[in-house]
C-alpha cells in the first residue's frame, strides 16, 4: 500500500492533500516488469486516459495503460470536478471567432460528456457521489453590466438550457444570474477507480509506477527498458510529453488555488457557482470563482471553492504580486463574503492548460504519424474534455466519422489570437530570466522548508532544505527547453514558467511538456 504522504510524488503533485486523494482507497503499485504488445498503449492513468481506456476496451481492444504515479495522482486528483456546459470562455466569445454552429457543437459535446459520465455511473451502479444540480453563473463587478444577457442569448442559440434569474440561489450576497440547468459533479478519484476495474474486467491492462522515458508511433520504452509496442498511442498526461513544440506554444498553464470549508448540512441546496471573472486583474485571461458542495460526514458538507489563478512559476503576474498564500487568503474572504462558511479545513492547488482559444486539443498529435493522439488544453473543463475525448479518440483509432473531429483538432492555430499567443510566450521568457540566484545566497543559507535558486560553480540550482535539514540540489534548468525554473512555496515543487512543466524537490518530473527529471544530488547540511 502507498501511504497518504503528503510528500510522496506517486500519490499526489505537491505537498497539500484534496478531499479527493485524501478519501479515496489506499492503492497498491503495480509496475510493468515485461515487454508488450497492444492495440492501443496510453500514457497517463488520470481521468482522460482511463476513460478512453474504458471505451476501448468496452469496444474490445487490447489496451495498455502506464501511469508514472497513481491513478489520478496528477490533476484528476487536484480538480474540484464540476461537470458542466458552461465553459471557462462563455459561448459568446466563441460565437464570435467560430461561428454559431460551431458554439453549438461544444455545447452538444459536453452535453454529451456529462451524459456520458452518468450512463457509467448508472450502467455500473458506481458509488461516487454522482448528482445532477444546476450551476449559477453571476457577474463579476470588473465585468460590463450586460454580460449575462449576452451569454443568454449566445447559450440559447448553442441549444442549451439556461434562464435569467434576478437572484442567485444560495448565496448570501444576491447577485443575478444565468441559471445552466442540470449540471453535474461528483467525486473524480472513485469514479476512475470503477472504470479502471472494469477495464481489467474487459482484459486491458494497467501499470502504475511506471514512466514511459520514450514514446513514438510504435509504442513506449519505459524507465526500466521494458517495450510496450502498440498500433495506436494515446497520450492523455494533461500536457502532451510527447510533444516538444507544437501544442507548448499554444496553450499556457496556469496555478488554480482551492480551499475545502466546513458548512452544516441542510444549510445549502448543491448547485455549482461560478462568476464571470476579474478583468481588472487580467482582462485577457480573467480569473474567475468557482464553487460547488461536496458530501463529507453526517453533520457537515464540504463547500469547495477554486479561483485566484496565475500563470505557473510566476505569480506575480498579472500585477500586483500576490504570493500564493495570500492567494489562499484572498480565496477564503471571498467565499465567507458569498456563503456562510465555517472552518477551512483543505486547501490545495491545481494545473490548467489553457488553449488560446479556450477549446481543448483532443485528436491527431500534429507533425507525428496518425496512430498517435493527445488530450490537452482542458482550459478549466477537464473532466468533460475527458469524457468527449473518450468518445471523440475511440472513433478516430476505429476509422469512424465524429462530428467533434474539427472542433477540437490539435493542429488547428487561433489566428485571431495570435497577439495574445505573443504575449503570453515573451512574458514567459521574461518570468524565466527574472528567476536568477541572488548573489548574497549561498548553499546554507537556505532555511528549512524553503527553496531558492542559488549560483553553484556557475550554474544555477534550485535548492532546498527540508525539515530535518537535508539539502536536495537539482539543476534550475528545466529539461523541457532549457528555461529557468521557479521555486513554489505552497506546493513545494520547482515550476517552469515558460510552458507549465514541474519537478519535485529532488527533481521528480510531475507534469509535463518536460518528461525528463532535473539532474539532482543531495547532502547532509
Amino acid at each position: 500500500m502507498i501511504p497518504q504522504d503528503k510528500t510522496n510524488p506517486l500519490l499526489t503533485s505537491g505537498s497539500h492533500i484534496s478531499i479527493w486523494t485524501d478519501t479515496n482507497p489506499q492503492q497498491t503499485l503495480h509496475p510493468l516488469t515485461e515487454d508488450l504488445e497492444t492495440d492501443v498503449v496510453i500514457i497517463g492513468g488520470g481521468i482522460a486516459g482511463i476513460s478512453i481506456a474504458y471505451e476501448l476496451t468496452r469496444q474490445g481492444k487490447s489496451v495498455v495503460l502506464v501511469e508514472d504515479g497513481l491513478l489520478g495522482s496528477g490533476e484528476t486528483g487536484r480538480t474540484t470536478a464540476h461537470l458542466t456546459t458552461s465553459l471557462e470562455n462563455e459561448y459568446q466569445e466563441y460565437e464570435k471567432v467560430n461561428g454559431e454552429k460551431q458554439a453549438a457543437l461544444l455545447a452538444e459535446s459536453h452535453t454529451a460528456a456529462i451524459d456520458y459520465i452518468e450512463k457509467n455511473v448508472h450502467e455500473h451502479t458506481i458509488d461516487c457521489d454522482f448528482q445532477r444540480v444546476d450551476g449559477y453563473l453571476f457577474r463579476h463587478p470588473s465585468d460590463a453590466e450586460d454580460v449575462l444577457e449576452k451569454e443568454f442569448e449566445a447559450a440559447s442559440r448553442a441549444g442549451l438550457n439556461v434562464s435569467l434569474m434576478e437572484h442567485t440561489p444560495g448565496m448570501t450576497v444576491q447577485e443575478k444570474c444565468l441559471c445552466f440547468f442540470n449540471q453535474a459533479q461528483f467525486h473524480p478519484l472513485k469514479y476512475i477507480n470503477a472504470l479502471a476495474e472494469l477495464i481489467k474486467q474487459n482484459g486491458g491492462k494497467i501499470f502504475t509506477g511506471t514512466h514511459a522515458k520514450e514514446i513514438d508511433s510504435t509504442g513506449i520504452t519505459t524507465e526500466e527498458h521494458f517495450t510496450v509496442k502498440a498500433s495506436h498511442v494515446v497520450v492523455a498526461t494533461n500536457a502532451p510529453v510527447n510533444n516538444r513544440f507544437a501544442m507548448s506554444f499554444k496553450q499556457h498553464a496556469y496555478r488554480s488555488y482551492v480551499i475545502g470549508a466546513l458548512i452544516p448540512k441542510n444549510t445549502l441546496d448543491s448547485a455549482l457557482w461560478w462568476d464571470t471573472g476579474d478583468y481588472d486583474r487580467d482582462k485577457d485571461e480573467p480569473p474567475y470563482h468557482y464553487v460547488r458542495l461536496q458530501p463529507y460526514n453526517d453533520e457537515y458538507n464540504l463547500l469547495i471553492c477554486g479561483g485566484e489563478d496565475h500563470p505557473t512559476g510566476d505569480p506575480g503576474r498579472p500585477e500586483p504580486a500576490i504570493s500564493e498564500e495570500e492567494r489562499y487568503v484572498l480565496l477564503e474572504a471571498w467565499a465567507r463574503h458569498h456563503f456562510p462558511i465555517g472552518d477551512v479545513i483543505y486547501r490545495w492547488s491545481g494545473q490548467v492548460m489553457n488553449a488560446l482559444d479556450g477549446i481543448a486539443f483532443i485528436g491527431k498529435n500534429p507533425l507525428d504519424k496518425d496512430n498517435v493522439y493527445i488530450v490537452t488544453g482542458d482550459s478549466g473543463d477537464g473532466m468533460t474534455n475527458a469524457s468527449i475525448a473518450a468518445m471523440l479518440i475511440p472513433d478516430l483509432i476505429n476509422g469512424k466519422e465524429n462530428r467533434w473531429e474539427h472542433l477540437y483538432r490539435p493542429n488547428r492555430f487561433a489566428w485571431k489570437e495570435t497577439a495574445l499567443f505573443l504575449k503570453h510566450n515573451i512574458q514567459n521568457v521574461l518570468a524565466s530570466l527574472k528567476n536568477s540566484s541572488d548573489e548574497d545566497v549561498n548553499l546554507y543559507s537556505v532555511a528549512e522548508g524553503e527553496g531558492k535558486i542559488v549560483d553553484i560553480e556557475g550554474e544555477k540550482c534550485g535548492v532546498y532544505r527540508d525539515e530535518n535539514g537535508l539539502i536536495s540540489v537539482v539543476s534550475a534548468r528545466c529539461t523541457h527547453l532549457g528555461c529557468t525554473v521557479a521555486w513554489n512555496g505552497d506546493e513545494k515543487t520547482w515550476d517552469c514558467p515558460c510552458h507549465g512543466s514541474r519537478f519535485s524537490t529532488d527533481g521528480k518530473v510531475l507534469h509535463g511538456p518536460a518528461n525528463t527529471d532535473l539532474s539532482s544530488h543531495k547532502e547532509n547540511s
